[in-house]
């Protein structure tokens, strides 16, 4: 018996007037779309811009919590400044108490005093304690409510507290000095970032 193959079906020509099929075989594939690209790999930008707020809000208050802070404090008690007779230059004694940190050792590593004036700030490094009655026999209003003097070196313990002098020579006229807008001690410590600056 001979194989006998179906005839297919007669397609009906379309009429007129009717639209024409479509005939759709499989999926439909988009050949513009790239995949590789980051609009199809990454988050909407939304949740990108609000996880970078979030981790820049955090780096944020980490930062401002673990800032350098200065490991004493203290406040500048008393300045007595005389003119030096013949020159345009001005001793001042800077008198202040000083209160260390708790929690460590505060190594003395260099003093400075800064003038404020309505010409600018005058910085000035503080003269060797060696020398100080020598300074107090020269110009005794320098030794009115003098303390001991501090020096490079010195250290206080944990949670001392003590009254130190330092004096500066700056090269101004005693009338500069008595009209200044401020005057500082700034004392550098070592193994710390911030130098402690009391101000009057």
């Amino acid at each position: 018996m001979p194989d006998q193959t179906p005839t297919p079906a007669p397609v009906n020509p379309p009429t007129s007037g009717s639209p024409t099929p479509t005939i759709q075989r499989g999926p439909t594939i988009h050949i513009g779309d790239e995949f590789g690209t980051a609009k199809r790999n990454l988050p909407p930008i939304k949740i990108l811009l609000f996880a970078l707020a979030g981790v820049l809000v955090i780096a944020g208050i980490i930062a401002f919590v673990q800032r350098s802070k200065p490991l004493a404090a203290g406040s500048l008690d008393n300045v007595t400044a005389v003119q030096i007779p013949g020159q345009t230059a001005s001793l001042v004694a800077l008198t202040f108490t000083l209160r260390n940190s708790p929690d460590k050792m505060l190594y003395v590593k260099a003093i400075q005093g800064k003038l404020v004036t309505s010409s600018g700030d005058i910085t000035g490094d503080a003269l060797s304690a060696v020398d100080f009655d020598r300074y107090y026999q020269a110009f005794p209003a320098l030794k009115a409510n003098a303390q001991p003097a501090l020096a490079p070196e010195d250290k206080l313990q944990p949670g001392q507290e003590l009254k130190r002098t330092v004096i500066v020579s700056f090269p101004v006229l005693l009338d500069v000095v008595n009209q200044r807008k401020s005057v500082s001690v700034i004392i550098e410590p070592y193994d710390q970032p911030l130098p402690i600056i009391l101000t009057k």
